[in-house]
């Protein structure tokens, strides 16, 4: 793997810090600006929001922007969002830069996931962009809670000058390794539209957003089912959250290279494993041992649905990838928004703090659903388009057989007057047919 890739992965580490971190910050931000929990929960949904928005507007934008100059500019746009968070004077403020920082999110994973795929040879694209990914989880098992740790010891405003310092480092590594890729001489925003528009990409993009939407659902409330559900002390929270970021950390190492194998079968599944552990983990959060295996199994196969989905939609938006890779990000911020949103009414209903694990079990079979569906057609439409093809390719009969050409010899050999045959005149038989006359008695 080239070292270019190690520059898109400490860019995703920056990038999945400051989207994890805040809830882990969301008790010492409320305290510091005078405000309540619940409301400080509007600062997830800002970045989250940021996401949404901003992956398909600067990936329209920068459409025509070579691919390297683009993820200096969304990186610097990541930087100055947290240098702003830090800065915030109020609550109000601090929502701005959470929705700042969050713009680029989306399409710098769009623009990165392409740029990796060109960095390495064919066959190896999917590992390429698993690499990335595993700054994405590596934050949350080193960044996030070293972040909280420092925000809780040092203050909140700390964490988001570290988060934009990480940025500075990543232009930097962007700047020296990754090598200039041109924009494609074809790529502009209306092919790019069109690809986005293609049956498959939009049956990719709910896959993400239902089956994805199963991980967070539970991870959203990971925190209360530590101590609630499973009875470990609040000083134990930070070891599961990292165990979880250790199991997302597994999965996108074995994403890779089976996505590179199969890409369907590794995303049938991927969800299929998440329906069983996410069915399995009530039963077992009573049991000390066994909850803390099934978080690390529910990041690992959480995570192992992304890299795969990534690539799908990129192999079916064919040569205009990159706004549909950046939306496969929007959709899996919506995935995080629907997922905790289900999961919270699921406990605002009673239904106990593991029930949200039950609700993630269904949003999973749905995304299952979805994507079998998908591979159904995706087998039709490929056996239609064969049969076309043979079929324009078999070559016209002719409609009559042309006569036998006379040769100039004066003969019907085609030896010529010169060879033993065609020197001897040509002997014609008549078949003759004899008749008996039955004679009679």
């Amino acid at each position: 793997m080239p070292l270019a890739l190690l520059a898109l992965a400490v860019s995703a580490f920056g990038i999945g810090t400051t989207e994890f971190v805040m809830m882990g910050l969301l008790p010492n931000v409320a305290d510091d600006l005078g405000t309540s929990v619940p409301t400080a929960g509007y600062l997830v949904s800002a970045y989250a929001i940021g996401v949404v928005l901003g992956a398909p507007l600067l990936t329209g934008l920068g459409s025509r922007v070579p691919r390297k100059r683009m993820l200096l500019l969304l990186m610097a746009l990541f930087t100055v969002g947290n240098l702003a968070s830090a800065l915030a004077p109020d609550f109000g403020w601090l929502i701005a830069g959470r929705l700042l920082a969050g713009l680029p999110h989306g399409a710098f994973f769009g623009v990165g996931a392409v740029v990796a795929t060109r960095l390495v040879s064919e066959g190896r694209q999917a590992r390429a962009v698993a690499t990335m990914f595993l700054g994405l989880t590596v934050a949350n098992i080193v960044g996030v809670p070293a972040a909280t740790l420092l925000g809780q010891h040092l203050g909140w405003r700390a964490t988001f000058l570290v988060v934009a310092a990480i940025g500075l480092a990543a232009m930097a590594a962007l700047a020296r390794l990754v090598p200039r890729i041109p924009v494609e001489a074809h790529q502009d925003v209306r092919r790019e539209l069109r690809a986005l528009g293609n049956r498959q990409v939009i049956l990719g993009l709910l896959t993400a957003v239902f089956g994805f939407a199963g991980v967070f659902a539970v991870y959203s409330y990971l925190s209360a089912m530590t101590t609630k559900a499973m009875g470990f002390g609040e000083s134990s929270v930070t070891l599961v959250l990292a165990l979880f970021g250790i199991g997302m950390t597994l999965g996108a190492l074995a994403a890779g290279p089976l996505t590179d194998r199969a890409l369907r079968p590794t995303l049938y599944g991927s969800l299929g494993a998440l329906a069983v552990v996410l069915v399995v983990f009530p039963f077992t959060v009573h049991v000390p041992w066994a909850a803390l295996v099934m978080v690390v199994l529910l990041g690992g196969v959480g995570f192992m649905t992304t890299t795969p989905l990534q690539m799908l939609v990129m192999n079916k938006a064919k040569d205009a990838p990159t706004l549909a890779s950046a939306s496969n990000h929007s959709a899996f911020n919506l995935a995080n928004a629907g997922g905790a949103w289900l999961g919270g009414v699921a406990i605002a209903a009673g239904w106990g703090w593991t029930s949200p694990a039950l609700v993630g079990a269904v949003l999973a079979v749905t995304g299952l659903a979805i994507a079998a569906t998908a591979g159904y057609l995706d087998r039709g439409e490929g056996k239609a388009s064969r049969v076309v093809a043979a079929h324009s390719a078999t070559p016209a009969r002719p409609a009559a057989t042309p006569a036998r050409p006379a040769f100039e010899d004066g003969t019907d050999t085609p030896d010529g007057p010169d060879s033993p045959v065609g020197a001897q005149p040509v002997r014609r038989f008549r078949t003759r047919t004899r008749t008996t006359r039955a004679s009679g008695s």
